[in-house]
């Protein structure tokens, strides 16, 4: 009876909240509203557009869209991820722990360092025949003229055989991982209903049970792997309980950012034709910047936020303690103080700024080098060998205001297919 309360009391709350963004977005046109309904989900830089460089939010809080002010915050040892007064309860903590994403020094610190050799451009390097083998065996399958989906088919596997590699999960199921990395990133926007809990409880579940078998494994039989690394570690450097939030973390994070990543470029090349032509002539001349163009134009994640630890001043405005700064990241890496022409999509754009798509600060995303070579190999080899791919379809895009990309973009292989030895 006590579950079945705390359901309906649960449906209730997300009845009350999806009204009110309705009524707020829709009615009263408040744009942190729009971005969690379906014309923020479209077009959020429509949004981004008419909103203020900083501002208040109606629940008491700030926003903003200046690249400047995001890279500030996000820098800023003044703010941190969560707020000080924050004590979540040990089952919340157990059900969305994210390892030092969530966390500030000196718990982030200690976790980061101890990810961090594992993700050096030096250790990712040697990832590189492994990611470009991959990329080719799912590029074999494709038929002349065959129309398939792009993120099923190729974005998706690609990455999830790779971290999986990395990890050192045996025998990876990619699309039973792709899975789980779908429900739990999608849980980064709040629970949708109750189906939705369940299928994060669920994956939650099935990812602890599998990891814990392989600590068990690789403490018997240790590998040149990351889970070998962290068990080593433990009891000193990480803590049991620690070892499957970040092994979660990882798995989602080497997955969700390449995923969107790539998707997100195809779409925007086969939105501008030129681009996508200028990129076959010189796949592996502009490869790489499409990949950071994309990041630019149309990043996979779209915010973050950092809460004040102390009173301070930012913009000309008081930010008290405890109040969050919501750094909308799409929006400033489209602000025409940082980025001229910034609507434009253009791989030969001059870089007059940082993008901020992996953040900034010491939260700059640990697993950005793998992000960036499996997106240029995934480009590279696209344009390379399927030089006539042209949409077959409507995109279809996730249901989520903070992770960006295709859940569905069929696309046709056109005429020409080109095999591994072209040049």
């Amino acid at each position: 009876m006590a579950e079945l309360r705390r359901a309906a009391a649960f449906a209730a709350g997300l009845y009350r909240s999806r009204l009110d963004f309705a009524w707020h977005g829709y009615v009263r046109r408040d744009p942190m509203a729009l971005l969690h309904l379906r014309p923020g989900r479209d077009d959020p830089y429509a949004v981004y557009r008419g909103m203020p460089p900083f501002g208040p939010t109606r629940l008491g809080n700030w926003v903003t869209t200046s690249h400047a002010i995001c890279d500030a915050v996000l820098r800023d040892r003044r703010f941190g991820v969560r707020s000080a007064d924050l004590t979540a309860a040990p089952a919340m903590a157990d059900e969305f722990d994210m390892s030092f994403l969530d966390k500030d020094p000196p718990d982030h610190t200690r976790l980061r360092r101890l990810a961090q050799p594992s993700f050096s451009p030096k250790q990712i390097a040697g990832y590189r025949p492994r990611v470009e083998r991959t990329v080719d065996e799912l590029l074999d399958r494709v038929e002349v003229g065959e129309t398939f989906d792009l993120v099923s088919a190729y974005a998706a596997p690609l990455p999830i055989r790779v971290i999986t590699d990395l990890l050192g999960v045996p025998d990876a199921d990619a699309e039973r991982f792709a899975a789980y990395g779908t429900v739990i990133a999608s849980a980064l926007d709040g629970i949708h209903s109750l189906s939705h809990a369940a299928r994060l409880k669920a994956a939650n579940r099935d990812l602890r049970a599998l990891f814990e078998d392989l600590f068990a494994l690789r403490r018997r039989e240790p590998a040149d792997d990351v889970v070998s690394r962290l068990v080593a570690a433990e009891g000193h450097r990480i803590q049991p309980h620690e070892l499957v939030p970040m092994c979660n973390l990882l798995l989602v994070a080497g997955f969700e950012t390449t995923v969107n990543l790539v998707g997100n470029a195809v779409n925007a090349l086969l939105d501008h034709p030129a681009q996508w032509e200028a990129l076959c002539a010189d796949p592996a001349g502009l490869a790489p910047a499409a990949v950071e163009e994309t990041l630019r134009y149309d990043p996979p994640v779209q915010r973050t936020a950092r809460c004040a630890r102390e009173d301070l001043e930012l913009a000309g405005h008081l930010v008290r303690r405890g109040q969050y700064v919501i750094t909308l990241i799409g929006a400033a890496n489209r602000d025409p103080r940082a980025f001229p022409d910034p609507d434009t999509f253009d791989i030969h754009r001059a870089p007059t700024a940082d993008h901020l798509a992996f953040s900034s600060g010491i939260h700059y995303c640990v697993g950005q080098p793998l992000a960036r070579m499996e997106g240029e190999i995934a480009l590279r080899r696209l344009a390379e060998r399927l030089p006539d791919l042209r949409r077959a379809g409507p995109l279809r895009r996730r249901v989520s205001g903070i992770v960006r990309g295709p859940i569905h973009l069929p696309v046709r292989a056109g005429a020409r297919r080109l095999s591994r030895s072209a040049p």
